[in-house]
């Protein structure tokens, strides 16, 4: 994998663990978001993964810096954005991307149900991985996945995408229970 570029949106925080296995597997990493967060390679090392300031309201502008940042097309996108700006963002980078380069989108359990299903993918041209993030039950009791338990989530989609699996949708935990 070793040259590869990835656009991860949202990898400073509940992807980060994803961003460090990529940038520990030798990737060029790109993560737009509101705060910088160091992100190494798993071993104490920072190297290859960096951070670009983004206003999740200005796609234009987020699209602009990430693609200077990138320094050539990215091979994976792999996106966390709320739904109120999904679509603008991702058809907002989508010219980032190389021509078929797989895309991994990660949803909250309210973003998705059992009945209503996922959101339709934004990015026709490149083959779409969702993955759905719940809870997780336990002495009967429940609780939001923690950030190792999303990061091998999504890393189980990034793994998919990079098979070139069908696209699918991928349920990390179970979906949060219907109140009634």
């Amino acid at each position: 994998m070793t040259g590869q570029r990835a656009l991860i949106l949202g990898g400073t925080g509940m992807l980060a663990g994803c961003a460090e296995t990529l940038v520990a597997d030798g990737w060029h990493v790109v993560l737009p978001s509101r705060r910088p967060t160091p992100v190494g390679d798993g071993n104490g090392e920072r190297r290859a993964a960096v951070w670009v300031k983004a206003d999740w309201f200005d796609p234009v502008a987020l699209a602009r810096d990430a693609g200077a940042a990138l320094g050539g097309p990215a091979d994976l996108l792999v996106a966390w954005v709320h739904r109120e700006m999904r679509a603008a963002v991702l058809r907002a980078v989508a010219p980032l991307l190389s021509p078929g380069a797989p895309v991994v989108e990660v949803h909250g359990s309210a973003s998705a149900n059992p009945v209503g299903g996922c959101p339709e993918p934004v990015l026709a041209d490149h083959p779409t991985q969702q993955v759905v993030l719940g809870f997780v039950r336990h002495a009967g009791r429940t609780r939001w996945l923690n950030h190792q338990e999303i990061a091998d989530g999504v890393l189980d989609g990034v793994r998919r995408a990079l098979a070139g699996r069908s696209p699918s949708v991928h349920q990390v935990g179970e979906f949060r229970p219907v109140h009634r």
